[in-house]
């Protein structure tokens, strides 16, 4: 396999840099998600708050539009993301995490 040209080569390097990135803010942010999950359980609060996630839905949306980021993909990542959280509250509320 040839070397890529210097130009392809730094530019792949940091497509890596920010995949790395993202994978270290994702496992922060479901930390933290993790004590929210936790929390919410011991209140007896249900795991999911669909006007919460209305709100952020709206936030990132418009985020998006002024970071010239697709409005649609934001939101599908997001939702994507949330409903990660929520399967693991869900879990937690029932005892098993």
């Amino acid at each position: 396999m040839t070397e890529p040209p210097p130009e392809l080569a730094r530019a792949r390097q940091s497509i890596d840099n920010l995949d790395s990135a993202l994978v270290h803010l994702l496992a922060e942010r479901f930390k933290i998600t993790r004590q929210v999950g936790l929390l919410k359980a011991d209140l007896g609060l249900p795991p999911a708050d669909p006007e919460r996630e209305a709100e952020q839905i709206s936030r990132l949306r418009r985020l998006a539009v002024e970071s010239e980021l697709d409005p649609e993909f934001a939101e599908k990542f997001l939702t994507f993301i949330v409903r990660e959280v929520v399967r693991h509250h869900e879990s937690w509320r029932e005892g098993e995490g």
